[in-house]
């Protein structure tokens, strides 16, 4: 979980901040006022005194999600996607086993996470009788997508096992696993894949998929305000049986062809990975033009035009986090997108600032770096729904 970002500034519950000069950047190009201080930024406003200073910010913030998402695909599709492919030790593979089991691995990662900290730690926090540390452990809670998120994970274990981008209607119509099988016979879906093959338990595995899916889906929207509610805590227990039946899934691995675990191998490289960080490069390129739209113009419309396209650009990177390793991992690409927990006061001293340089690293990336760490926390997809929406709603210009 290297994306969680633990500042110690999270739960200050006041800021008191020196004022510092203006920085600028290529895509700073209005002049702002320095704010005055605010005594709590995870409820900031969006006002005329800081708008200059929130329009840069956000054009900064999406300007780097475009890049990272540029670099993630282009060094999969230049370099790493033929290696995997391949089994280049020199990657860390050696085999096709141990390809597919990495595969197996990224989603056993992403269903306990899911279920033990996404929303495993926020209903801990509550049930501990921490409501204010509950809310704000929950990713997402700005634009109310936690729901749709945690879905989204979900179907990113599907697609990587069916070894097709799957849509939400297609998934659903696969809610039963003789309607996969069925699919799969007939070439709708891909006979080389995971689920393709008799014998391993892809069939409970599939059943804990879609029940997953659908507990999430259960939770009364939105998931901030049902943190302590029995569905939350039916959808935990039921990322849990998943991530157990995927790890007795893996056990078959070894006993497969090779011939076969390297078909599986190509299939969701070409199919699954890259057309999805393919799609993530699009979704952000159109968020970043929503973006600047809102800087030059900003307007109630363009805020929700922004938001929209913030909410494209989340869906791609959320079915991408089955396949967490290689080069978004080795790049730092990880938290660079989708640090959380929000750290808004660092993000409202930079609004102060606007130095938006804090926000860029350069150099091998290392976790634990806290100059690193403490650049990564200030960006990414967070950051930028802080800036755009507020109660699950787009901002307003006037308030």
């Amino acid at each position: 979980m290297n994306k969680i970002f633990k500042s110690a500034m999270f739960f200050a519950a006041a800021v008191t901040l020196g004022l510092t000069s203006c920085g600028s950047d290529d895509d700073n190009n209005n002049s702002a006022p320095t704010p005055a201080a605010v005594t709590d930024p995870q409820n900031l406003e969006y006002t005329s005194e800081l708008a200059a200073a929130w329009g840069n910010y956000a054009v900064n913030v999406a300007k780097l999600l475009e890049d990272d998402a540029t670099n993630l695909y282009n060094e999969w599709n230049n370099n790493y996607a033929q290696k995997f492919k391949n089994a280049d030790a020199s990657i860390g593979f050696d085999s096709y086993d141990a390809c597919v089991e990495q595969m197996i691995d990224g989603c056993i990662d992403i269903a306990n996470e899911v279920g033990a900290a996404k929303i495993g730690e926020p209903v801990d926090y509550w049930n501990a009788g921490d409501r204010t540390k509950a809310l704000y452990a929950v990713e997402s809670w700005y634009s109310w997508h936690s729901r749709d998120d945690y879905k989204n994970n979900i179907l990113s274990i599907a697609n990587a096992l069916v070894g097709k981008c799957l849509t939400e209607a297609e998934f659903r119509s696969y809610a039963s696993y003789d309607n996969l099988k069925n699919a799969i016979n007939s070439s709708n879906l891909p006979e080389n894949s995971i689920m393709g093959i008799e014998g391993i338990g892809a069939d409970k595995t599939w059943q804990k998929i879609v029940a997953a899916w659908e507990a999430i889906d259960n939770i009364p929207q939105p998931f901030r305000n049902n943190i302590g509610s029995n569905e939350a805590a039916k959808a935990m227990d039921a990322c849990a049986e998943l991530n157990n039946s995927l790890a007795e899934m893996k056990s078959y691995i070894a006993t497969l062809d090779d011939d076969d675990l390297k078909s599986i191998v190509q299939q969701f490289v070409d199919n699954v990975v890259l057309p999805t960080y393919n799609n993530l490069v699009a979704k952000n390129k159109a968020l970043l033009n929503a973006v600047r739209a809102f800087q030059a113009n900003p307007s109630d419309a363009t805020f929700a035009s922004a938001c929209e396209a913030w909410l494209a650009a989340r869906q791609p990177w959320e079915t991408s986090e089955a396949f967490l390793f290689g080069p978004v991992s080795d790049m730092g690409l990880d938290p660079n997108m989708d640090s959380w927990p929000l750290d808004a006061a660092g993000i409202y001293e930079l609004l102060k600032s606007q130095q938006w340089s804090e926000m860029q690293w350069s150099g091998d990336y290392d976790e634990e770096d806290e100059a690193i760490e403490a650049a990564q926390a200030l960006r990414g997809y967070h950051t930028l729904e802080y800036l755009l929406f507020k109660d699950g709603q787009p901002r307003k210009v006037n308030n």
